[in-house]
């Protein structure tokens, strides 16, 4: 029987996130969602989250296109005066690679955003990024240190294959491929890591190359799939109208994803299917 770990991403970053987060929980087929400790709705996320105990809820690290914890005098290398990240993620992974010296800002600035999560009173289960920066070699070495010392036994390992997608939506082709291929390296080169570690992840992950138009439309047919043992899809659900939202990410369909996730048609097909919605500690959901 397929294991379904259906997660929002963003949890935190605005009004509109929150509501289309607690709804999709509380209406639908959402399992958790993933918490962005620099959004500027984080004390209503964390709130919210400490009201809905059985949501799960996991660490969205933000490095990129978003705002650190720490003070921008204590992360200079990593944020501007004002403590925005560079909204180029391609850049960003380059830079944290390269540069040495950044190192010890990133391990900072990281054990910060965790440090804040389980201040507000936040068990963390899991630990994803922002654009997947968690993927980032950099990056991810700080998180292998890291994510014991803050309970966190699961990680979102990045990879989707392209063929299955393609069929569906031939939208983005080249971008598609060059994701697909990056990722495909990155999680082979952290595959013996999170093994050796004893740190768990799943069998497999949709949402990296439809990110934003995560809809019914697009999820209906992938139920049909044979998904493999356990599956994460991970949606960027929102309520509209919703300045932060749509400055950031202009060209998601956040109310489609939010309505993906309570459509009764996607709970009949989880019904007929047999599919188990579960979280990532493995507490099953029913709807």
């Amino acid at each position: 029987m397929p294991l379904l770990i259906v997660n929002a991403d963003d949890f935190g970053l605005s009004p509109g996130v929150n509501r289309a987060v607690i709804k999709g929980w509380r209406e639908g087929i959402l399992t958790s969602a993933s918490l962005m400790a620099g959004g500027a709705a984080f004390d209503e996320a964390a709130e919210l989250a400490r009201g809905n105990p059985a949501l799960q809820v996991g660490l969205h690290l933000t490095l990129v296109h978003g705002r650190s914890v720490l003070p921008p005098a204590e992360i200079p290398g990593l944020v501007d005066d004002s403590g925005n990240f560079t909204d180029n993620p391609v850049l960003a992974g380059i830079r944290y690679f390269f540069l040495k010296g950044l190192r010890h800002q990133l391990y900072r600035e990281i054990e910060a955003q965790l440090r804040k999560v389980r201040d507000a009173g936040i068990s963390l289960s899991h630990v994803d990024g922002h654009l997947n920066i968690q993927m980032q070699p950099t990056v991810f070495g700080i998180l292998m240190e890291l994510a014991p010392r803050y309970g966190i036994t699961t990680f979102r390992l990045t990879r989707e294959k392209l063929t299955p997608l393609l069929l569906a939506d031939r939208q983005r082709t080249l971008g598609k491929r060059a994701d697909a291929l990056i990722f495909h390296r990155l999680s082979a080169w952290s595959l013996p890591q999170l093994l050796r570690r004893g740190i768990g992840f799943t069998d497999g992950v949709k949402g990296l190359l439809n990110s934003g138009r995560m809809t019914e439309e697009y999820l209906l047919p992938l139920l049909d799939e044979q998904l493999p043992g356990r599956t994460e899809l991970y949606f960027h659900p929102g309520c509209l109208p919703c300045p932060e939202i749509t400055k950031r990410m202009p060209d998601y369909r956040h109310e489609e994803e939010l309505a993906a996730l309570v459509s009764p048609a996607v709970v009949r097909k989880v019904r007929e299917k047999g599919i188990r919605l579960v979280n990532y500690r493995g507490e099953e959901k029913t709807v």
